[in-house]
């Protein structure tokens, strides 16, 4: 895959940073933020996935009491 530069502007305790978690995870700056940026790509989807599951937990009960076992496909 081809490369494109980017060139970002950021300042002295944000690269310092970058650098310190890139060498955690053995991984140059570029790679590490090339990372982070598929993941907040991915994440929309996710993040909503986890808080409908979260929702849903929460108010199980609430909706077994209106709804009833039967509409929650138990008999």
């Amino acid at each position: 895959m081809a490369k494109t530069q980017l060139n970002v502007r950021v300042n002295a305790d944000t690269a310092r940073t970058a650098r310190e978690r890139a060498l955690e995870r053995g991984m140059s700056v570029n790679r590490y933020i090339e990372e982070l940026v598929r993941q907040d790509a991915g994440e929309a989807g996710q993040s909503f996935v986890e808080a409908a599951a979260d929702f849903m937990q929460q108010y199980e009960t609430v909706f077994a009491e209106e709804f009833g076992a039967e509409r929650e496909g138990r008999r």
